[in-house]
């Protein structure tokens, strides 16, 4: 699926139907305050009117005192109940966003990858900024509602002084209005660019990040930052683009709505002069002619922020809407099974065969690194089944009969550049909290003097992606989190290409001794792993060429001396 179009509909799939529909009491509580503080602000300059139609006739103390009174109710409603009326939005729109974040984040977690053309710094974008802009619709309509109250109360106020101030603020209304929806549907199109580049802009500079060390390293790091400067320089483009637009829709409404003020009071004024209103009526008209620009400015601005959240909710579908890449079966396989390939052809394997026994230590050695690659991804169903020949099995059921959540129980293949996470070491080993092997898997994987080092031990803060470990800290780290696991099948990837070979012949040898009875598979090349494994496959130009213990093929296999010793 790729990055929306600006030009089509939204497509946001019930997204703000459903943020609308479960929000509808503390809408509607939210609405009936927000209200109630429109009617108040309203009623004050019609309350200005009825006081110089009436006490200040009477001259009397009682009429100025009672009026005063009534000023004060209407100053103490407005303001409690725009306090409590915007508490309850806020929670409500705050608590909905929070709601959108969980559930795009559950997506771009699910152990099955969904079918969506988003970079994951796009992901992360769309479930912060649009989840929020989404949510804005809880106070969007409720605010939408009662501004239309406090316009249909000055209107009706100002009716009953003559139909014409009131049929005039009416008709005002309608035309402003028809004049800006005009101008937000181009908002909606804008914006919902605008957000596609910031968000391809984070997923570059998250890209980049990552890469940070290894573009230093080769004297990438120039070319890196023109790239991303030129990806944000569109996006800076598309956000002045909108800036322009919204600054003219802003410009348009309020000078509209003062047109619709200044003819209201000119011609209030003009009835007055007449004698066909009241002094009364007209201080009344002046001062409802100049409160009406407030609500008619929040009136109007809705439009565009109703977009900007259809624009949010759009993305939002993106990711919510996408189907999975492969749907799973719903078998599970036997506790403690073997691991079969059979004749599996994707990209260079070509019909690769091979069976790991329950229990069994094996080691592949792939003279082509993509080979090895693309059967790891394989492995960790990174590669959906339906779109390559041949089986895989576990426990001897196919891996497309068997549920993600039993795949992920039972095999576990842990990459050679796995993450490394904000935390301590060992919520890095163990982020469950519930395995049982944490201290044998850091002495396994000869974490034990990172452990040592530091005074905290296993409690030792570890920053964002391992930023104060070395190569061959978080290498081992990340050993030491797939050991823990004590996973039925485990496939390891290069898992000792950034140790000495004095700690990788200890790290070899641990891992056979902490795995014993469980069936592992290790991908590599190094001389000490190989050594320790029960047996030797050779992958070469997709095939398995050669199967033996390492010993034997050293002694027997040329090519392969040549390849593994060093």
């Amino acid at each position: 699926m790729k990055t929306p179009d600006p030009q089509r509909p939204p497509a946001d799939s019930g997204i703000l139907r459903t943020a609308l529909r479960r929000n509808l009491g503390a809408m509607a509580k939210g609405t009936a305050l927000m209200g109630l503080y429109q009617a108040g602000e309203t009623a004050f300059p019609i309350a200005l009117g009825l006081i110089v139609e009436h006490a200040m006739q009477d001259r009397s103390l009682t009429a100025l005192g009672l009026s005063i009174g009534a000023l004060a109710v209407i100053i103490t409603t407005v303001s409690l109940s725009w306090r409590f009326g915007m508490r309850v939005l806020q929670k409500a729109n705050t608590t909905e966003a929070h709601r959108w974040r969980v559930r795009v984040a559950a997506c771009g977690l699910q152990p099955v990858a969904r079918d969506v053309d988003l970079k994951s710094g796009e992901v992360l974008t769309i479930a912060t900024e649009d989840a929020d802009q989404t949510a804005d619709i809880i106070e969007v309509v409720p605010l939408l509602i009662s501004s239309l109250v406090a316009v249909l109360v000055a209107a009706v106020a100002l009716g009953l002084a003559d139909i014409r101030l009131g049929l005039l603020v009416i008709v005002g209304t309608v035309a402003i209005l028809s004049i800006l929806a005009v101008l937000s549907k181009r908002i909606g199109a804008s914006t919902r660019e605008q957000q596609a580049r910031v968000a391809r802009a984070g997923a570059k500079v998250a890209d980049l990040i990552t890469g940070l060390r290894p573009l230093h390293g080769f004297g990438g790091n120039h070319a890196a930052f023109r790239s991303y400067r030129t990806v944000s320089s569109d996006a800076k483009r598309q956000a002045i683009t909108v800036a322009k637009v919204n600054g003219a829709y802003a410009g348009a409404a309020l000078a509209l709505n003062a047109v619709l003020a200044a003819a209201v009071t000119l011609t209030a004024g003009w009835l007055a002069f007449d004698g066909r209103i009241t002094v009364g009526e007209l201080v009344m008209a002046v001062g409802l002619a100049q409160f009406i620009i407030e609500p008619l400015k929040l009136f109007s601005e809705m439009p565009k922020y109703v977009m900007m959240a259809r624009a949010s909710a759009d993305r939002m579908a993106l990711v919510l809407t996408a189907p999975p890449v492969t749907t799973p079966g719903p078998e599970r396989p036997a506790a403690g099974g073997d691991l079969e390939v059979d004749c599996v052809r994707y990209g260079t394997l070509n019909r690769v065969k091979f069976t790991v026994s329950a229990g069994e230590f094996v080691a592949i050695t792939a003279y082509q690194p993509r080979a090895a690659a693309e059967l790891a991804s394989i492995l960790a169903v990174g590669v959906p089944p339906e779109t390559y020949e041949g089986e895989v099995r576990v426990g001897g059921r196919a891996i497309a009969e068997l549920s993600i959540e039993a795949v992920r129980e039972h095999l576990l293949v842990n990459p050679y550049d796995a993450e490394i996470f904000a935390g301590t070491l060992r919520t890095n080993i163990d982020p469950s909290g519930t395995s049982g092997l944490v201290p044998e898997a850091v002495e396994a994987s000869m974490l034990t003097d990172v452990v040592a080092l530091h005074r905290d031990g296993l409690d030792y803060a570890v920053r964002d992606r391992g930023a104060n470990l070395s190569g061959g800290q978080r290498q081992r780290l990340s050993l030491a989190r797939a050991l823990a696991t004590d996973s039925d099948v485990l496939v390891l990837r290069d898992p000792t290409t950034a140790v000495d070979a004095v700690t990788e012949q200890l790290i070899a040898r641990n891992v056979a001794a902490l795995r014993r009875g469980r069936t592992t598979v290790v991908m590599t090349s190094s001389p000490a792993l190989l050594d320790a494994a029960d047996r030797v496959l050779v992958l070469d130009e997709g095939v398995v060429t050669a199967e033996d213990t390492h010993r034997n093929l050293l002694a027997t296999d040329e090519e392969y001396r040549v390849a593994v010793t060093r």
